[in-house]
């Protein structure tokens, strides 16, 4: 595999670089001693010394001894993080993975000045459990560049190639749309106390319980009315909380929450 002989710089390694960085190392897909990390606040980053990884404070040093630099860090740090790089970026050389919300590949490259092949990646945290949901997207003069993309995220949960123009969408339904399962989650478990359960049980049935929904949707490739009518019964209690939860909004709410956050992301962007 190309990808295994491949030196990885991940650039800013907050809540979403250092997830991709222990995602990288669980799967062992990239030699530890081929990992180069970094973050202003270096001390924070030394738990992964362990593994073997190389940290540093230094964005050029990191560049200079890779060959994939994943850019991790909020748009408005982006400006600063290039201006820093671009020097030490190779046109025959260098990709870049950019998981820089709202920020598009035209943008990186003007920034950089130089015909390097940047994708534009739109993980989740889950990346970390390798169970992210990966959104890619790319100029299509650098196919070779896509492919080591979905080499990598491959490994860490599921990818999907998608139009540019589709990155905001898939920043909210994929991304911030883990914190609204999250918290759809944490409903469940909140209600399970309120019939009796202990808070761990409750949760661990509730979170068990949008696995198995999640696993049943994907594997078998139906639609979630298919499914919910096989656990729907005439009078039964199952439509009756369905039922009264639709009258409060259930499905609205979530709908409108992802639009709302959709609204805010093209803002930023």
């Amino acid at each position: 595999m190309e990808l295994k002989s491949k030196k990885i710089a991940i650039i800013g390694c907050g809540n979403i670089g250092s997830a991709i960085a222990t995602g990288i190392i669980k799967t062992e897909s990239v030699k530890s001693e081929n990992i180069y990390i970094t973050r202003r606040k270096h001390e924070a980053l030394k738990k992964y010394k362990k593994f073997g990884i190389n940290t540093t404070a230094d964005n050029k040093s990191a560049v200079r001894n890779s060959e994939i630099i994943i850019i991790a860090v909020t748009p408005h740090q982006l400006d600063t993080v290039l201006i820093d790089i671009k020097d030490t970026l190779e046109e025959k050389k260098h990709i870049i993975f950019s998981v820089v919300s709202g920020v598009s590949i035209e943008t990186i490259k003007n920034k950089i000045g130089k015909n390097i092949p940047v994708v534009r990646v739109m993980p989740n945290t889950a990346i970390k459990i390798s169970e992210s949901m990966t959104c890619l997207s790319i100029h299509k003069e650098n196919k070779r560049a896509l492919d080591l993309a979905k080499q990598l995220f491959d490994l860490l949960g599921s990818t999907l190639i998608i139009k540019e123009e589709l990155m905001v969408s898939a920043t909210v339904l994929g991304a911030c749309g883990l914190a609204f399962f999250l918290r759809a989650v944490r409903a469940a478990s909140q209600g399970g106390i309120e019939i009796g359960f202990h808070a761990e049980e409750a949760l661990f049935i509730a979170a068990q319980t949008a696995k198995g929904a999640a696993s049943i949707l994907l594997q078998n490739k139906t639609h979630p009315e298919e499914e919910v009518d096989k656990v729907t019964t005439p009078q039964g209690c199952t439509i009756a909380g369905l039922n009264e939860m639709e009258h409060h909004g259930f499905s609205s709410s979530l709908i409108k929450g992802i639009v709302t956050s959709a609204e805010k992301c093209s803002k930023l962007s």
